[in-house]
This record gives structure tokens, sequence and C-alpha cells, in this order.
């Protein structure tokens, strides 16, 4: 899907965690099942993050439009059914190119580099 590794996917494939954690609970694909599960149980809002990684691969430069169309679909399947989207453009997570040239948020650089990250979010 144009996704690129993060710092997560880095970490999780060290050998330090048992499994990976590449699927999970592949949301990705299983979005709308998620949903109507959460309105089977009542819920009327959802938090969830935006993988900077699927979003911007690279952490810069270009959107992915299949990332964007995902959190698009995604975001308008939750309020179809009546579940308030609350969204978190970074849960600190950054692409590893990003990592290997800034050193992540321990650099404060990168923030320079973040703040494109949030037009392709309002805008689309």
């Amino acid at each position: 899907d144009g996704r690129k590794a993060s710092i997560f996917d880095t970490f999780a494939h060290s050998g330090f965690v048992l499994g990976s954690g590449d699927v999970a609970a592949d949301e990705y694909h299983k979005y709308k099942e998620d949903v109507q599960l959460m309105k089977e149980t009542g819920l009327d809002a959802y938090r969830f993050s935006i993988s900077w990684s699927r979003l911007i691969p690279d952490g810069r430069g270009h959107v992915n439009p299949k990332g964007l169309k995902y959190y698009n679909d995604l975001i308008n399947e939750l309020i179809s059914n009546g579940i308030q989207p609350h969204v978190t453009l970074v849960h600190m997570d950054v692409p590893q190119k990003l990592e290997d040239e800034y050193g992540g948020f321990l650099n404060r650089r990168i923030m320079y580099v973040l703040i494109p990250l949030h037009p392709p979010m309002w805008y689309n």
C-alpha cells in the first residue's frame, strides 16, 4: 500500500519482542467490520492514530494516495455509523528514515519536518 518502515517496525523486528505486530488486529483491511462492532457495542467515539509512514512514507515529500484514501474511508465509515472520530496525528511513531536522519523526537529539527504532515489531513 506504499507504507514504509517506522521506528516501531524496526523495534518489532529487533528480536527483543515476541511477534512483530505486522498484522495484529488488521484494522487496515477490516475497518468496516471493526466499525460495525463499535456500533453494536454502543460506542459513540473512536480514537486512532495516523501512521506517518503510511501517509507520507519517507517522512516528507509526496503523500501516499492509498494511505490517504484509507484514512478518509475509515473516517467516513465512522461518521456514517454515528461514531465521532478523534484523530491523533502523530503518536510517537516516526518513519525510520527520519529516525536515522534526525534521531527522532530528541532532535527538535524534526518538528520542521512534522509540520507539513498536517495539511494533507486537514484538507482531504
